[in-house]
């Protein structure tokens, strides 16, 4: 055989090497799914924070109307 037909074959082979490992590390990454951002993560947690702040905070101003309005029509009674 030629030098240069070993070479092109040998070649060849690294290439069809290179572009299979490719493929098993699509396939690898594929099956495991993506990976969950840690700021996105991070931010849904402050999020969660101020809106269970904000509700606590309704609670207690609705408590206090309720309490002045009650108040308010008892004494109109």
């Amino acid at each position: 055989m030629h030098p240069w037909v070993i070479y092109a074959n040998e070649i060849t082979r690294d290439r069809d090497r290179r572009l299979e490992q490719g493929r098993w590390l699509a396939d690898a990454r594929f099956e495991r799914g993506p990976r969950p951002s840690r700021t996105r993560r991070s931010v849904a947690i402050v999020f969660a924070a101020l809106s269970r702040g904000s509700a606590a905070a309704v609670r207690r101003l609705d408590d206090c109307v309720a309490d002045d309005l009650q108040h308010a029509l008892a004494t109109a009674e």
